[in-house]
């Protein structure tokens, strides 16, 4: 590894790695929604009224573990201190729910101590929902040839953008270089030859990462969870079907061992560190794990974007944060600078390269110092393209929780793929009636 790479932050990157997409909250994240969505989203300030701002800006995030937090804080203070204008951080817990729950008591309080709140990505809809956040879309729309565009997916609701990109993450293919040539360019190929030596691991225990891991296939043989406008599940669908038969025939054959239900991001990880896999989705931060002293496969494994599903296409499922403003700021103004300056090509670059967080902003990719640090960077980068938001709802723990508890009920061989993804159908739409 060259350069200032995962080494540092590699602790901190399991973290991130469990908040993008496998929080480990048990029911899937936060508490049942009610409400119907306000008739005013009121606006952001514009960029130029924001540059006259003074005062304190309050940013509250999930614990600064990487440091990437305070060390833009003080960027900003330092850049500031004249105009009278400063930020300070307001540190939440490090479980992506606990986060939200603490966002969530303010906001119904109606209280003004968060003024920019770093938001998981899958919060989004319910926080537009009910009115808590200042619509940003003018902004967003200026910067949008930025940003890579599947990022902006996840600050999109009803059309309209609520929140900036901060950071961003998809799941990537790890395979051993001493057992393949080649990557698989399909998830059936992968499977195949998965059976034929030491198996694929993945998370496919009853939580968040199997929602994740489940709609890399679907979504990839083109099926969907919800309708275009929310209203309806369209989980139970052939394609659907189709490739939780082939995730269901993968344990069968022995091409993922009958554990895998078992499997979150860690032990996924520790099996193929150890050389019992030959091949392992995960995230991002396992490369530098996998590269450091005492790995059995130091050396001896690559990464490459998920493959697709053969006769339809690709997929990813993205993580990552946003920024976002909160309704209730006393200084929305502030606010914005902070966000303009947090998300910008110079900060992507730093926070690549100084903290290993993976880019929203496509050329940022392609800077010489990113690619030392990020030695997959190219990888990434197209697997980040080519992955998808998560289903926008504000329902959408519970549609994860339909998704995972059935999914891994047919895993674990206690239902077929139809009737799981049946049952998974009834409780979507039980849901979706809530809201």
């Amino acid at each position: 590894m060259r350069g200032r790479t995962f080494m540092t932050v590699v602790l901190a990157g399991a973290g991130l790695a469990l908040a993008a997409c496998g929080d480990g909250g048990g029911d899937g994240g936060g508490d049942d929604t009610a409400g119907a969505a306000p008739a005013e989203r009121p606006a952001a300030p514009t960029l130029e009224d924001a540059r006259r701002a003074e005062g304190t800006v309050t940013v509250c995030a999930g614990k600064d573990t990487a440091g990437d937090q305070r060390a833009l804080i003080d960027r900003f203070n330092e850049r500031h201190a004249a105009q009278g204008l400063r930020a300070k951080l307001l540190e939440f817990p490090e479980s992506a729910d606990e986060q939200r729950t603490q966002f969530v008591q303010r906001q119904e309080a109606r209280s003004s101590e968060c003024d920019v709140f770093k938001a998981d990505t899958v919060f989004m809809a319910e926080f537009v929902a009910q009115g808590w956040l200042l619509d940003m879309t003018e902004y967003v729309e200026a910067r949008a040839h930025e940003f890579i565009a599947s990022t902006l997916q996840t600050v999109a609701v009803d059309g309209r953008s609520f929140g900036v990109p901060y950071d961003t993450d998809a799941g990537l293919l790890f395979y051993r270089t001493d057992q393949v040539t080649r990557p698989p360019s399909t998830w059936q190929e992968l499977y195949r030859d998965a059976a034929s030596k030491d198996g694929i691991v993945y998370q496919g225990a009853s939580y968040e990462g199997l929602t994740c891991d489940f709609l890399e296939l679907a979504f990839a043989a083109g099926g969907e969870v919800l309708s275009d406008d929310g209203s309806r599940s369209e989980v139970d669908s052939p394609e659907n079907v189709a490739a939780l038969r082939l995730m269901v025939d993968g344990i069968d054959d022995g091409a993922a061992p009958k554990a895998v239900t078992t499997y979150m991001e860690e032990p996924s990880r520790r099996a193929f560190e150890l050389g019992k896999a030959t091949y392992m989705r995960n995230w991002p931060y396992a490369y530098a794990l996998g590269n450091m002293t005492g790995s059995k496969i130091r050396g001896r494994f690559d990464v490459a974007p998920l493959p697709a599903f053969e006769g339809a296409g690709n997929a990813g499922i993205l993580g990552g944060k946003n920024y976002v403003i909160s309704r209730y700021s006393e200084n929305p103004g502030g606010a914005m600078l902070f966000i303009d300056e947090a998300t910008s090509a110079a900060m992507n670059r730093q926070r690549a390269v100084e903290y290993a967080l993976a880019p929203v902003i496509g050329a940022v990719y392609d800077d010489a110092a990113v690619k030392r640090a990020l030695p997959f960077a190219a990888e990434l980068e197209q697997a980040v393209a080519q992955a998808r938001a998560r289903p926008v709802s504000p329902v959408y723990p519970q549609i994860s929780q339909a998704i995972y508890k059935n999914v891994n009920a047919a895993l674990s061989g206690q239902v077929s793929p139809e009737d799981a993804l049946a049952d998974a159908d009834a409780q979507i739409e039980q849901a979706l009636a809530t809201f």
